[in-house]
C-alpha cells in the first residue's frame, strides 16, 4: 500500500513539474500586443493601470495619461485609430529582465484636420508588482501625438474659406466677397452727451447701444470702437456720420452686391444664421457665427456657394521659442463660382426703365433658352440686408404699398391680350382658325346667343369689317378671339395650351409659380372659354413663361427650356411642333404690324424695328390682388429676333394703359 502511495505522489509531482515547464513565459511582445489592442480601443484607464511602468506614472501621472488624452481625442475628433507593429522574424529565446526591449509601432488616426500618421519606438521594461514580474511600457505624451511633450500646448486653428461668388454672362460681379465701411468711435475725441443721440439717428441704432459699446472692458480712450457696418451703397450715411468729431471708419470685409436693387430679387442676400436655421442645418457643420443665404440664389445655391473651412492642428512647443509644429492640416475649400446667363447691364437698364413701379420683366433668347433679364420692381438693397437691417427699416419696407419685398417674377398674373398670339398659334395648328377668313362684327359688345345671359365680350376698338387675324391682332379685338375659341372648342383649346406648358411647372432653375389655364385646368363654360382666349378668366402666367411662349413664333414651332446658369445645356427642346413654319411666318408679319399700325405704335421708333403684342388685364395675381389693370408688352427685334422681351407694369389704368409699358420696353431696346 505504501508503495502505491509513493508512486502516486511521484506522478503528481512529475506532472506538476512538466506543466510548469510547459507554461509559456509572458514576453515583451505579448505585452505590447495586449497594449496595442487596448490603444486601438482607446481604453486609457486600463492601459494606465495595467501596462505603464512606475517611472512613467511618476513623471506624468494619470491626469496626463488618461484625462489629457481623452480630452485631446474629443477636441481633435480623433477616431479610427490603428496601431500596428511587426513582430521580429525570430523571437529571442530568453529575455533578460534587467534590460529593456524596444519595438517600432505605426500609429494612424483620423482627426478634424485629416489623417495623422507617425512612428513611435515603444520600450518595455520588467517590473515586479504583487510579487509577480511583468513587462511594462515606458510612456510619454508623444505616444498620443507626434513630438508632444508634457508642457506643450495643442492648438486648433480654423482656416477660413471664401464664399462662392456670382457673375453674369460677361463676368460682371453680381455677388462677391467685397468690402464695406465699419463706422466707429474714438472715445477720447467723442462727446457722448452731445453726439450719441445724433449719431444713433444717423446709423439707425440707439444711444443706449452706443453707450454700451463704449463701456466694454477692453475699451481705452484712443481705441477704435466699432459701432455699425455700412455697405458701399450706404456711403451717404457715413458721409453724414463722419461730420461728428470722434467718428472714424475702417474698411471691413462684406458680401457685396454691385447691382443693388436691380438684381436683388434674383440674387437675394446672406445674413447671420438664426436659431431656426441653425437647428435645421446643425448636422451640416454650421455654427452660430456663420452666415447663410436668406433669399434668392444665395439661398437656393447655399450648398454650392458655401465654402468648407480648413482646420489646422498644431503643437506649440514650450522649449523652442514657442515654435508651432503643424501635425495635421485640412485645406480650406472655397465655394463654387457661379456664372449666370443674365446680362447684368441689360438687367440694370431694364430695372431703371421700370422706375420703381410695381412690375416684372424677363428677356429670353428664343434659340437657346438663355435668360438675359429677370427683374422685379420695386426692390430692396441686398447690401443693406447683408449687414443686418434694423426692425424699423424692415417695417418700413413691409408696409410700403408697392411691396418692394415681393418677388413678382416668381408670381403669376392674368396675361390679358398679350396671350392672343398664342391663342392664334393654337387655332392655326388646330386648323380651325383661317388667317384670311374675316368675321363681320358690328358692335363693341358681343355674345353668342341669349344662353349667355348678361355675359358679353367687349372690345375697345372697332376694326373695319371683315375682321381677319391680322386686324384682330392689330386692333386687339377680344370678340374675334372669343369667336375663334368657340370654333376651336374647349377640348382643342385646353389641349393647345397644355402643349404650350400650361398646368406644369416650368423647367427652370429658379422656382416659379406654374402657369394655369384655369384653377382646375378645365374650361367649364363657353363664357369662360371666351374670356380665357384673350388672357382673362382664371388664366395666370409667370413672366418667364410668357416670354418663352412667343419663342415658337420665332423658331418655327420649338420652345426651348429656359435656363439661368451658363453651364446648363443650351437649346434643349422643351416643347416642339407647336406651330408650322408657314403659320409662324404669318404671325411674325402680324406682330410687326401691331407696332407699325396698332396698339404698340409707341414702339415704332427709328433706331430699331420692333415686333410685339400689348396686353391689358385686370390684376389677378397669385397674391389675390385686384381692382387695377396690368399693362403688358411682349416684343422682339424684328430683324435679328435674338431675344424676346416681356414686361408687365401694375396699375397702368391712369397712365395710358399698355402704351405706358410699350414706351419702357422700346426705351430699353433702343439702347
Amino acid at each position: 500500500m505504501k508503495k502505491h502511495v509513493i508512486i502516486l505522489l511521484f506522478l503528481i509531482l512529475l506532472i506538476s513539474a512538466c506543466t510548469k515547464k510547459e507554461e509559456k513565459e509572458i514576453t515583451p511582445l505579448d505585452r505590447l500586443g495586449e497594449y496595442v489592442d487596448l490603444w486601438s480601443k482607446a481604453e486609457f484607464t486600463k492601459m494606465y493601470d495595467e501596462f505603464i511602468e512606475e517611472r512613467s506614472k511618476e513623471a506624468f501621472g494619470k491626469e496626463q495619461f488618461v484625462d489629457r488624452t481623452e480630452l485631446l481625442y474629443k477636441d481633435l475628433g480623433i477616431k479610427d485609430v490603428i496601431v500596428e507593429f511587426d513582430k521580429p522574424e525570430a523571437e529571442e529565446e530568453v529575455y533578460n529582465k534587467e534590460e529593456s526591449y524596444t519595438y517600432p509601432v505605426r500609429i494612424k488616426m483620423e482627426t478634424i484636420a485629416g489623417p495623422i500618421e507617425f512612428e513611435k519606438d515603444v520600450a518595455l521594461v520588467n517590473e515586479v508588482r504583487d510579487e509577480k514580474d511583468n513587462w511594462y511600457i515606458q510612456w510619454d505624451p508623444s505616444f498620443t501625438l507626434p513630438d508632444l511633450m508634457k508642457q506643450d500646448k495643442v492648438g486648433v486653428s480654423i482656416i477660413p474659406s471664401n464664399r462662392g461668388e456670382i457673375f453674369d454672362r460677361n463676368d460682371n460681379a453680381i455677388a462677391i466677397n467685397g468690402s464695406g465701411i465699419e463706422v466707429g468711435i474714438v472715445p477720447e475725441q467723442f462727446d457722448i452727451d452731445e453726439n450719441a443721440e445724433k449719431l444713433a439717428n444717423i446709423l439707425g441704432t440707439t444711444s443706449e447701444f452706443i453707450d454700451k459699446q463704449l463701456n466694454q472692458s477692453w475699451v481705452l480712450p484712443n481705441h477704435f470702437v466699432p459701432i455699425k457696418k455700412l455697405a458701399f451703397t450706404q456711403e451717404a450715411i457715413y458721409d453724414e456720420a463722419k461730420q461728428i468729431a470722434g467718428v472714424e471708419s475702417k474698411k471691413t470685409d462684406l458680401r457685396e452686391y454691385p447691382y443693388a436693387g436691380a438684381l436683388s430679387h434674383l440674387i437675394g442676400y446672406i445674413g447671420r444664421i438664426n436659431a431656426d436655421e441653425l437647428e435645421e442645418l446643425k448636422d451640416e457643420g454650421y455654427a452660430e457665427s456663420d452666415v447663410v443665404g436668406k433669399r434668392g440664389l444665395e439661398q437656393l445655391l447655399e450648398e454650392q456657394l458655401r465654402g468648407e473651412d480648413g482646420v489646422r492642428i498644431y503643437i506649440e512647443k514650450t522649449d523652442h521659442n514657442a515654435e508651432k509644429i503643424i501635425i495635421a492640416e485640412k485645406t480650406a475649400v472655397d465655394g463654387k463660382k457661379i456664372t449666370l446667363t443674365i446680362d447684368a447691364e441689360l438687367q440694370k437698364t431694364t430695372f431703371e426703365a421700370m422706375n420703381h413701379e410695381p412690375g416684372t420683366a424677363a428677356v429670353i433668347n428664343p434659340e437657346t433658352g438663355e435668360t438675359l433679364v429677370l427683374a422685379s420692381s420695386p426692390a430692396f438693397d441686398p447690401n443693406e440686408f447683408a449687414i443686418g437691417v434694423s426692425a424699423s427699416r424692415y417695417n418700413e419696407l413691409t408696409e410700403d404699398p408697392n411691396q418692394p419685398l415681393l418677388n413678382r417674377f416668381a408670381a403669376t398674373y392674368a396675361p390679358g391680350s398679350a396671350i392672343k398670339p398664342v391663342t392664334a398659334a393654337i387655332g392655326l395648328a388646330a386648323g380651325t382658325l383661317k388667317p384670311e377668313k374675316g368675321h363681320t362684327i358690328n358692335d363693341n359688345k358681343w355674345q353668342k346667343d341669349s344662353s349667355w345671359g348678361n355675359f358679353k365680350v367687349s372690345r375697345l376698338y372697332s376694326p373695319p369689317n371683315p375682321v381677319d387675324l391680322q386686324k384682330a391682332l392689330v386692333y386687339s379685338d377680344n370678340i374675334y378671339f372669343a369667336m375663334e375659341a368657340l370654333s376651336m372648342g374647349k377640348d382643342q383649346f385646353v389641349e393647345g395650351f397644355t402643349k404650350f406648358g400650361f398646368g406644369e411647372v416650368i423647367p427652370f432653375s429658379y422656382p416659379l409659380r406654374k402657369s394655369q389655364i384655369s384653377n382646375d385646368g378645365k374650361i367649364a363654360s363657353e363664357g369662360q372659354l371666351a374670356d380665357t382666349s384673350f388672357g382673362q378668366g382664371q388664366m395666370l402666367m409667370n413672366i418667364v413663361h410668357l416670354a418663352t411662349s412667343y419663342a415658337p413664333i420665332i423658331t418655327d414651332g420649338k420652345m426651348f427650356k429656359p435656363i439661368l446658369f451658363e453651364d446648363e445645356p443650351k437649346s434643349e427642346v422643351w416643347k416642339e411642333g407647336l406651330i408650322s413654319p408657314e403659320n409662324a411666318s404669318i404671325l411674325r408679319k402680324d406682330l410687326r404690324e401691331i407696332v407699325v399700325k396698332g396698339s404698340a405704335k409707341d414702339a415704332d421708333i427709328p433706331s430699331i424695328k420692333i415686333s410685339g403684342k400689348t396686353g391689358t388685364a385686370e390684376l389677378k395675381s397669385s397674391q389675390n390682388e385686384s381692382g387695377k389693370e396690368n399693362g403688358f408688352f411682349v416684343a422682339y427685334p424684328t430683324e435679328d429676333m435674338s431675344y424676346i422681351f416681356a414686361m408687365m407694369i401694375e396699375g397702368v389704368e391712369d397712365q395710358g394703359g399698355s402704351s405706358h409699358v410699350v414706351k419702357k420696353v422700346a426705351e430699353v431696346m433702343s439702347k
